[in-house]
């Protein structure tokens, strides 16, 4: 059973930062890319940033471009978001996903086959 479980959401002040986690269980982690997701009330679920199955690959949007860095620990099976100067536009809850695939990474949330629960991320301004 494929489990995705986020961590490190919370509340920050405006141009503050949060390290977001997400640990990988019941799945070969170095055989998928991974992929950020947020959605904020009202609005669809949007792609935030992701990362191919041994990092050598990236993706952001160009909302966060510059201010979030996306990783991972395939020792671990885990992957991160480090997000710095944050804005209020930034509060949503966010996801990770996974996608089985270690030759493409993808925006669309429709490329990936496993969804963690989301883990809230509210900036103040």
């Amino acid at each position: 059973q494929v489990q995705l479980v986020e961590s490190g959401g919370g509340l920050a002040q405006a141009g503050g930062s949060l390290r977001l986690s997400c640990v990988a269980s019941g799945l070969t982690f170095n055989n998928y890319a991974m992929g950020w997701f947020r959605q904020a009330p009202g609005k669809d679920r949007e792609f935030v940033s992701s990362i191919s199955w041994n990092g050598g690959r990236t993706l952001y949007a160009e909302s966060v471009k510059g201010r979030f860095t996306i990783s991972r620990d395939n020792a671990k099976n885990t992957v991160y978001l480090q997000m710095n100067s944050l804005k209020p536009d930034d509060t949503a809850v966010y996801y990770c996903a996974a996608d089985r695939n270690v030759g493409y990474i993808w925006r669309s949330r429709v490329n990936y086959e496993y969804w963690g629960q989301g883990t809230q991320v509210t900036v103040s301004s």
